[in-house]
């Protein structure tokens, strides 16, 4: 085996793990990246990044049928599904080269293979089932991401019941999908779905969809796909799934309800995600491994000294971002920086690209009650935003959770016409923290979308004013 020496070793080129390693680099560490297959890891080759790419083909075939409404007339409207397919690869692959290139400029080796604990300070590369590097490091950071989740009953077969991975390269476009859950992954791919004119179902054995959102955000939402004719089961499970003849049968079963069966094209599984902790080399260490994710403390630490974990290894919130935030955070600890804070989940930002789409940052109603605060809630619809209207956007809700006694910013929870994009200027205000004084004196340009943000401040405070 070749030897190596670095200051850090980074096992996983992840959103957490290649922007680890770019911070080190920065901070004038030597550092080594070892990937088992594609730089920018789930998020960039088949997660986040392609699944907005598949998404904006789908609301542009969308809007193409309201093309009246605008005063435009056209005829034969369709889509060349394979193209659309190809678009998403195109995007993924692009960002998959500009991993590579900001790697190779901050002088950050890769090491192509399977990375594993073996020894302190050691990390073996094996390849084919061979070792052939041996890194030997001060510091390793396992980054090694997620992957599909899998129910007893509900396994996968990669042609007819996906995961999100066959989901996203098609053969051909179905035309019934049931989804089975109903957070951001499953959400997504139902309304990719229909916007495509397949019949969708979405089945979600909580009572809610979208359930870690706030709950009058979840009926909205619940309330403008089934306008769309999205069908919905809350409440419910799926069980027996069978393909044969082209087609999936299974059960659906509702809490207290009679179970009946159903017969689709496809079946998309999104039911959560399991960190991928084997054949990581943890046994015989002190790292600790609860419902298949790593145990770290709030430094990224695991219980085995010079080793860490950062991303979906180490568990919710699954989002690309919170790890990429997980690598700085880590990788300036470890240099000793002084202004380096750990990572608080109530300022990391939620964002669903369903249409409508749906964001959120801090607590909800619900639980900011629960922990006791009196609180203040604002509300503003988008029907009563200029810029929405001009759009032709308004379906959709912007909601504020202030503490009453102090004025802070504890949630905002928003659904509408490009509210992933919005949610940032909340999340730097929990960040700053921001009260509601801060919030209600900030101008905000008009017309915009944004105002809608300023008018649920007022609202919480009965300083409203458009509505």
């Amino acid at each position: 085996m070749a030897q190596h020496e670095f200051d850090l070793v980074v096992v996983g080129g992840g959103p957490g793990g290649y922007v680890a390693a770019i911070r080190a680099a920065q901070l004038k560490m030597k550092v080594a990246v070892v990937e088992r297959d594609l730089l920018g890891g789930i998020c960039l080759n088949w997660g986040c990044i392609p699944t907005k790419a598949l998404l904006r083909s789908a609301e542009i075939y969308g809007l193409m049928h309201h093309l009246a409404d605008f005063g435009f007339k056209a005829d034969n409207i369709g889509y060349d599904f394979d193209k659309v397919i190809k678009r998403s690869r195109n995007v993924a692959n692009q960002l998959n080269r500009g991993v590579t290139h900001l790697l190779r400029k901050n002088k950050v080796q890769v090491f192509f293979g399977e990375g594993r604990l073996d020894g302190k300070g050691t990390v073996a590369v094996a390849k084919d089932g061979k070792d052939t590097e041996s890194i030997k490091a001060q510091h390793i950071i396992l980054a090694t991401g997620a992957r599909a989740r899998t129910l007893p009953g509900l396994e996968p077969d990669g042609e007819h019941i996906w995961t999100y991975k066959e989901a996203m390269v098609p053969k051909s476009m179905p035309k019934s999908v049931l989804v089975v859950g109903s957070g951001a992954i499953g959400t997504e791919f139902a309304s990719f779905y229909d916007h495509l004119g397949a019949d969708v179902t979405i089945v979600e054995i909580l009572d809610r969809v979208l359930p870690v959102e706030d709950e009058e955000i979840s009926a909205f939402t619940r309330k403008q796909l089934e306008k769309r004719g999205l069908k919905i089961e809350t409440g419910a499970k799926v069980a027996e799934l069978k393909a044969a003849n082209g087609v999936v049968t299974g059960r659906i079963e509702p809490n207290g309800g009679e179970p009946r069966t159903f017969e689709v094209d496809r079946v998309v599984l999104a039911v959560g995600i399991t960190g991928n902790v084997e054949q990581l080399g943890l046994e015989g260490t002190r790292v600790k491994v609860e419902k298949g994710h790593v145990v770290v403390d709030e430094w990224l630490r695991t219980g085995e000294p010079g080793v860490y974990a950062i991303g979906d290894l180490v568990g919710a919130p699954w989002l690309a971002h919170k790890a990429s935030h997980e690598g700085v955070v880590c990788v300036e600890r470890i240099k000793g920086l002084n202004d380096v804070h750990p990572l608080d989940v109530t300022k990391v930002p939620a964002c669903t690209y369903c249409t409508p789409q749906v964001a959120s940052v801090g607590l909800t109603e619900k639980a900011a009650k629960e922990q006791g605060h009196e609180v203040k809630v604002g509300r503003f619809p988008y029907i009563g935003n200029g810029k929405a209207i001009a759009l032709g956007e308004t379906e959709g809700l912007v909601k504020t959770v202030f503490d009453a006694k102090t004025g802070e910013l504890l949630g905002a929870h928003m659904v509408g016409a490009e509210v992933t994009e919005l949610i940032q200027g909340f999340v730097i205000a929990r960040q700053m923290e921001a009260t509601e004084l801060d919030l209600m004196h900030t101008i905000f340009p008009h017309p915009t979308l944004s105002e809608t943000m300023h008018e649920s401040v007022l609202d919480a405070y009965g300083q409203v004013i458009h509505i």
